[in-house]
């Protein structure tokens, strides 16, 4: 798939390229600006009306939010720390500029983030960004910072939806900005061994046209892979759409190169595996900027897959759904992604395809013929899953054959590739989604969480019931749109994201206040039903307050004491997870 996408010119507050975006035009139907998606340029009549129904509202169209200018923050500046910075570095490689640091100063976590970036302001930005280009300039501003005692921040993509980036708003010490994406080259490859040695700043996109040259991939494919870069996926720890195939991000690292202001910390021998006692290298993963700068990674790569084809299974329910993803984990080595949605998002898809041509038309309704008359499936209550199978022909076409026969074992319907290739594509465009519906006070957001196989349904129901309880103790308009997606699946349980979003409009009070207090809720309620913290967005500072549901209190202060010893006058001060 990453081979369809594009690198382009970033929105400098806002997700994605600048080349995209949702608007309404003048016939008040939703348009997607430029040609990145298949999508693009076309007219999606049915999605407003999809808002509506979702929310049990009318969006009034003429009532939106404008964008605020951004503040002029003054810096707070350490003079002897930048009299050095000034001697031993050019000033291309730092700024004051206001925007680059408010850029800085925030992630992409729908409410705390965006919202208060683009409509209100943030608490606190870094006071200088510095443009990281090499590890040697990297370790010379380490030593700087511990010398005079400044707050450092490490910044990527800036895409994480945890408050990650969050200036500490007690933090009286100068803070900069450590931004690597500068760092974005392949330094080595070995196609001998299946390695290469990346550097952190490297977008997941550039990375994998790069390897793509040679022939070779990476296969690490998360929602944010046009954005987000190496060392950050190091950094939350994270999971990727194709996990089924490739693994976790901990699965595909080989070693990863760390600075620290006491020294690095990396791991010297390279080896497919070896026991030489704890691995020290595993407190990097999740470790969201508290120890010190990922500067490199060496990764494993592999070939490019023969095959790559697209399907699409209909199910009468998200229950039936539920359990061909279980055989299908069970049945042996399930294809590289496979997603169930819920009949929430399958309407959610729907909604967001053009008008249908003469044909087109015969064709969907005699798709809904076979589904409600020959199948007695209830269009309201069908779920539906993307697959994409990788690998050698002989493979994909033995992974067919399997889950074919899971297929008919649960009662389920092929709808085709087209419609699979469209259900993972719309991954891409849901964040785009989520900026333009914000204008009209439609705030949402997405709950990911891990979950054992006989707690499904009582998580879903649960947040279900508390997000329609929280609403109606708020007064707010409509309902709730409250929807799970399973996303990644183990043998012991699978990954749920929830897509949870409702109406402020004509709200008196702060809906920030609101959603941040619904957002609590609902997480715990995750926790009491046997879901866990995070499946691979992070903790951060948005999901901290948990940490000692999940965590021993040996185990915290092991890491604050692990911490202590790299890192003594805390010059990596962003405090997440268990440091904030």
């Amino acid at each position: 798939m990453s081979s369809e996408l594009k690198i382009g010119k970033r929105y400098p507050h806002k997700w994605g390229f600048d080349d995209t975006e949702f608007f309404l035009n003048e016939k008040g139907i939703a348009v997607v600006k430029g040609d990145r998606y298949p999508i693009s340029g076309l007219e999606l009549p049915r999605f407003m009306d999809f808002v509506n129904e979702g929310l049990d509202i009318s969006v009034n169209i003429s009532d939106t939010l404008q964008e605020v200018e951004k503040p002029i923050v003054e810096p707070n500046i350490n003079e002897t720390f930048l009299k050095a910075i000034k001697s031993f570095f050019d000033e291309s490689l730092y700024t004051f500029d206001n925007e680059e640091r408010t850029i800085r100063s925030h992630g992409q976590t729908p409410v705390d983030d965006y919202m208060k970036v683009m409509y209100d302001k943030l608490d606190r930005v870094v006071d200088m960004v510095f443009f990281c280009e090499n590890e040697d300039s990297g370790k010379k501003l380490i030593e700087l910072a511990h010398e005079h005692d400044v707050c450092l921040i490490p910044y990527g993509g800036g895409t994480n939806v945890s408050c990650a980036l969050q200036v500490p708003t007690d933090e009286s010490r100068m803070v900069v900005s450590l931004d690597v994406r500068r760092m974005n080259s392949i330094e080595w490859i070995d196609f001998e061994n299946n390695l290469a040695c990346v550097q952190a700043g490297m977008s997941g996109i550039e990375l994998e046209k790069a390897l793509q040259e040679h022939g070779y991939m990476f296969g690490h494919e998360p929602d944010s892979i046009e954005l987000s870069t190496l060392g950050g996926w190091v950094s939350t720890n994270a999971s990727g759409m194709k996990k089924n195939r490739y693994g976790n991000i901990e699965e595909l690292v080989e070693r990863i190169h760390c600075i620290t202001p006491k020294g690095e910390i990396t791991t010297r021998a390279s080896s497919a595996r070896q026991s030489t006692g704890s691995d020290v290298q595993q407190l990097l993963f999740g470790s969201e900027g508290n120890f010190g700068l990922i500067t490199k990674v060496v990764i494993r790569i592999r070939r490019l897959p023969e095959n790559s084809e697209y399907e699409s299974v209909v199910f009468s329910d998200f229950h039936r759904g539920t359990a061909f993803m279980r055989d299908l984990q069970a049945s042996g080595t399930p294809p590289a992604s496979i997603r169930l949605v819920d009949n929430w998002q399958f309407r959610f898809a729907q909604a967001l395809k053009p008008a249908s041509s003469r044909m087109g038309a015969i064709k969907s309704k005699l798709q809904r013929f076979v589904l409600e008359k020959i199948r007695h499936m209830d269009l309201k209550s069908i779920a539906v899953a993307t697959i994409v199978y990788e690998g050698a022909a002989s493979e994909v076409e033995e992974q067919k054959q399997r889950v074919n026969k899971l297929v008919k074992r649960h009662g389920g319907i092929h709808a085709g590739a087209s419609n699979g290739r469209g259900g993972y594509l719309l991954t891409y465009l849901i964040a785009y989604i989520r900026d333009f519906l914000a204008q009209f006070h439609i705030i949402s957001e997405t709950y990911e969480t891990t979950v054992p196989w006989n707690k499904i349904s009582v998580v879903c129901e649960s947040v279900r019931e508390e997000a329609i309880k929280k609403h109606k103790e708020f007064g707010l308009p409509g309902r709730p749109y409250i929807s799970p997606r399973i996303t990644q699946i183990y043998p012991s349980g699978v990954c749920i994201y929830f897509t949870h979003a409702f109406s402020t409009e004509g709200f008196q009070g702060s809906s920030i206040e609101v959603f941040s207090d619904v957002e609590r809720h609902l997480r715990q309620v995750i926790l009491d039903n046997g879901g866990s913290l995070s499946h691979h967005h992070g903790v951060g500072k948005l999901r901290a307050s948990f940490i000692d549901q999940v965590h021993s209190e040996p185990s915290i202060e092991m890491l604050r004491n692990a911490k202590k010893t790299i890192d003594p006058k805390n010059i990596f001060g962003v405090k997440n997870n268990a440091f904030a």
